[in-house]
C-alpha cells in the first residue's frame, strides 16, 4: 500500500470534476518516520550486499535490447545474453585497462608538471619576493609571535632532567604471504563485487519473464491486463533511457577525448573517459570533470592559451550536450523534478559513496517510471517527478485561497503561453472558481477567506485585461449549445462583429447570486470584449431596478451568468424571468458554467423556458452570440 494517502473525488459541480490528496490520518505519521528510518538503516547496513544487485538491474536494463536484438537476428536465448553480457565485459575491461595505464603515465609526468608549475607561479608572484612570498613571511613572523616562547634549558650542575633520547622502532622485513595480502587483498573486493553484478545480469536477463510475473502476482494480478502494459512500457522507457544516456555520455567523452588531444592536453583519453563517466552525476559533474584538464593545462602550457581553450570546449560542449543531444534522444526531461535530483544525489552519495553518486539519477528514474505506472508506489511519482502536483484549477484555487497573487500571475503566464485567455478561463479559473464555490457552498470557506479570494482573483482580471492574445491555437472545439445538440463549430477571431452588436451595452452580463458569480461574469466580459461586442456587466441587485430597460436601451442580448452550484434553481429561475420581462425584444442567453442535463439549475431553467439558448463554456457563449449576430444584422437592414 502507498505510503502516500489515496486520492478523493472533490465534490466538485459537474464539469468541473477534479482529483485532491485526501487528508492523511495523523495517527501515520510517526510510523511513517520509523519505516522511513528502517529503510535507510538497511540500505546503509546492506551496501556491500545492494550495491551489486543495483548495479545489475541498471546494467540490465541497458543490456535488454541487446539481447533482444540478437534473438531477432536468430541467435539462441542463452547465448544472446551470453554475448550481450560478455560484450558489456569486454568494453568495460578495456575501459578499465586504459583508464589504468593513462593513470601510470600521468604519474611518470607529474614531477615535470610540478616544475612547470613552480615556474609559472614564480613568474605570477614574483618568487619569494612577491606578493606570496611577503604573505608567507608576514605569517611565519605572526605565528611565531604569537606562539609560546621556548624555555631555554638548563646547564650542566643545576640538577635540571637529561634530555630524552630518541628510540627507533624498525619493524621486521615483510614475508611472502604478508606482501600477498597486502597485494591481493584490495583486489578481492572489486573482483568479488564485479563478479556477482556479471552473475546476476546473466540471471535477470534468462529469468525476466518468470521475475516480470512474480512482480504482477505482487503489485497487481487482478487487472492482469493493466498490469502488464504498465510493466512493459515501463521496461521499455527505462531500458531505452539508460542505453540512449550511455550512448550519449560515451560519446561526449569521445569529443572530449578529441577536443582535449587537438589542445594538446596530456592524456586525452583518460579525461575523456573521466567526463563520460561524471556526465552521469547531475549539476557537479561537468565542473569535476573539467577541474582535471584544467590543471593539466597550467602545468603544461607556460602561458595561459591552453587554459582558455580547456575553459570553452567544456563550456560550449556541455550546454550542447544537455540542450541540444539529450532532449533529442530521449525528451527533453529526464522525469524528475531539480529538487528531487539534488536530493537523489547527495542521499545517495551519502548512503553508498562515489557509486551512489554515479547510479543516484538511474535509480530515481527507475523510481519514478515505477510510480508512474503502479498504483501502489505513485508516491515516488508525486515525491520525485517532475509532473504537477495539483491539477491547474486545484493550483489555481490554492494560490488565490493562500492569497498568492504573485502565483496567479506567474500560473497564468505559464499558460498563455500556449493558449489563449478565453481558453485559460475556461480550462483553469472558472473550474479552480466551481472549486471554491463548492467549498463555500459548504460552509468550510469563511467569509474572511472568500473576500481575499475574490481579491486576489479580481487583480488576475485586472491584470489580463490588457494581456493581447499572440498565440496562435489549433482549432477549438466549442463546446455544445445545448447538451443534446451538435457541438458547434469554432469561429475565427478575426471574424468582424456587426456594427449594431458592438456598441455600448448591446450585451448586457447579469450575474448570479453565487459568491463566486461576480468574478465569472467579468471573464465572460472580458472574453466577449475580446471579441468586439459591446459589453455591460451587472450584478444579481440591479434586476430589482425597475428602470432598468430604460438605463440600457441598446441591449440586443441579455446573458445571465452563474457558476453552476452557486445560484439556487429557484434563483436563476427568477431572475431568467425578469430579465425576460425587463427585455422581450433582446436575446436571452444563460450563461451555466460546467452544468450537465443532470443539473437541478438547469432542470429549472428547461422547465421555464425549453427555447432559450445555453452556454456551458465562455467560448461557447461568444460562438453563440456571434452567430446570432449574424443571423439578425440582414434582418435588422431589411427593417431599416
Amino acid at each position: 500500500m502507498s505510503d502516500t494517502p489515496p486520492r478523493a473525488r472533490l465534490s466538485a459541480p459537474p464539469g468541473f470534476s477534479a482529483e485532491v490528496p485526501a487528508a492523511a490520518a495523523p495517527a501515520g505519521g510517526p510510523s511513517l518516520v520509523y519505516v522511513g528510518i528502517a529503510i535507510v538503516a538497511v540500505l546503509y547496513v546492506a551496501r556491500d550486499l545492494l550495491i551489486p544487485l543495483v548495479l545489475s538491474i541498471l546494467l540490465a536494463f541497458v543490456l535488454a535490447p541487446v539481447a533482444r536484438a540478437l534473438r531477432k537476428a536468430g541467435a539462441p536465448r542463452v547465448a544472446s545474453v551470453l554475448v550481450a553480457v560478455l560484450l558489456a565485459v569486454g568494453m568495460i575491461s578495456a575501459f578499465a585497462v586504459l583508464m589504468g595505464r593513462q593513470l601510470a603515465d600521468l604519474a611518470n609526468e607529474l614531477p615535470v608538471y610540478q616544475a612547470t608549475v613552480s615556474r609559472k607561479l614564480d613568474s605570477l608572484f614574483g618568487g619569494g619576493g612577491g606578493l606570496l612570498g611577503r604573505a608567507s613571511d608576514l605569517l611565519r613572523d605572526l605565528g611565531e609571535r604569537l606562539g609560546p616562547r621556548a624555555e631555554v634549558p638548563a646547564g650542566p650542575g643545576t640538577g635540571a632532567a637529561a634530555p630524552p633520547l630518541p628510540v627507533e622502532i624498525r619493524e621486521p622485513a615483510p614475508g611472502v604471504l604478508t606482501l600477498m595480502q597486502r597485494v591481493i587483498g584490495p583486489l578481492l573486493g572489486p573482483v568479488a563485487t564485479t563478479g556477482i553484478v556479471v552473475v546476476l545480469v546473466i540471471f535477470l536477463l534468462l529469468y525476466r519473464e518468470d521475475l516480470r510475473d512474480r512482480l504482477i502476482k505482487l503489485i497487481g494480478s487482478r487487472d492482469l491486463q493493466r498490469t502488464t502494459a504498465a510493466l512493459n512500457e515501463a521496461a521499455a522507457r527505462l531500458s531505452r533511457f539508460f542505453l540512449a544516456q550511455v550512448a550519449l555520455n560515451a560519446g561526449f567523452g569521445v569529443f572530449i577525448s578529441i577536443g582535449l588531444w587537438a589542445i594538446g592536453i596530456p592524456n586525452p583519453l583518460l579525461w575523456g573517459m573521466v567526463a563520460g563517466l561524471m556526465r552521469f552525476v547531475p549539476f557537479i559533474g561537468g565542473v569535476i570533470a573539467a577541474a582535471f584538464p584544467l590543471l593539466l593545462a597550467v602545468a603544461v602550457d607556460p602561458g595561459w592559451t591552453m587554459l582558455i581553450w580547456v575553459v570553452a570546449l567544456f563550456a560550449v560542449s556541455e550546454p550542447i550536450m544537455g540542450q541540444v543531444f539529450e532532449p533529442l534522444i530521449y525528451g527533453h526531461s529526464t522525469g524528475l523534478s531539480p529538487v528531487a535530483v539534488l536530493l537523489a544525489t547527495a542521499f545517495w552519495a551519502w548512503l553508498w559513496g562515489p557509486v551512489g553518486l554515479l547510479v543516484a539519477t538511474p535509480l530515481t528514474v527507475g523510481l519514478v517510471v515505477l510510480g508512474r505506472h503502479v498504483d501502489r508506489l505513485e508516491f515516488l511519482d508525486v515525491l520525485l517527478g517532475d509532473r504537477a502536483a495539483l491539477e491547474p484549477a486545484e493550483a489555481f484555487y490554492q494560490r488565490a485561497l493562500a492569497g498568492d497573487g504573485d502565483g496567479l500571475a506567474e500560473q497564468a503566464d505559464l499558460h498563455l503561453r500556449t493558449h489563449r485567455v478565453a481558453t485559460y478561463y475556461d480550462e483553469v479559473a472558472l473550474r479552480g472558481l466551481a472549486l471554491a464555490q463548492e467549498d463555500a457552498s459548504r460552509g468550510v470557506l469563511d467569509r474572511g477567506r472568500l473576500d481575499a479570494l475574490r481579491a486576489r482573483v479580481d487583480d488576475l482580471l485586472d491584470d489580463l485585461a490588457e494581456h493581447e492574445d499572440d498565440v496562435v491555437e489549433g482549432p477549438v472545439t466549442e463546446g455544445p449549445v445545448a447538451p443534446d445538440d451538435p457541438p458547434a463549430p469554432p469561429e475565427a477571431d478575426t471574424e468582424a462583429v456587426p456594427p449594431g452588436w458592438a456598441t455600448p451595452g448591446a450585451v448586457l452580463l447579469v450575474a448570479g447570486r453565487g459568491r463566486l458569480d461576480a468574478q465569472a461574469t467579468a471573464m465572460l466580459g472580458q472574453v466577449l470584449a475580446r471579441r468586439g461586442f459591446g459589453v455591460a456587466a451587472l450584478p444579481n441587485d440591479a434586476l430589482r431596478d425597475p428602470d432598468l430597460a430604460t438605463r440600457h436601451p441598446s441591449v440586443r442580448a441579455v446573458v445571465f451568468s452563474a457558476l453552476e452550484g452557486g445560484s439556487g434553481a429557484a434563483s436563476a429561475r427568477y431572475a431568467l424571468r425578469r430579465l425576460r420581462r425587463r427585455f422581450p425584444a433582446a436575446l436571452t442567453v444563460v450563461g451555466l458554467w460546467g452544468a450537465t442535463r443532470d443539473s437541478p439549475t438547469y432542470q429549472a431553467l428547461k422547465a421555464e423556458a425549453e427555447t432559450i439558448p445555453e452556454a456551458h463554456t465562455l467560448r461557447d457563449a461568444a460562438a453563440l452570440l456571434l452567430r446570432q449576430a449574424r443571423v439578425q444584422e440582414p434582418l435588422e437592414a431589411e427593417a431599416a
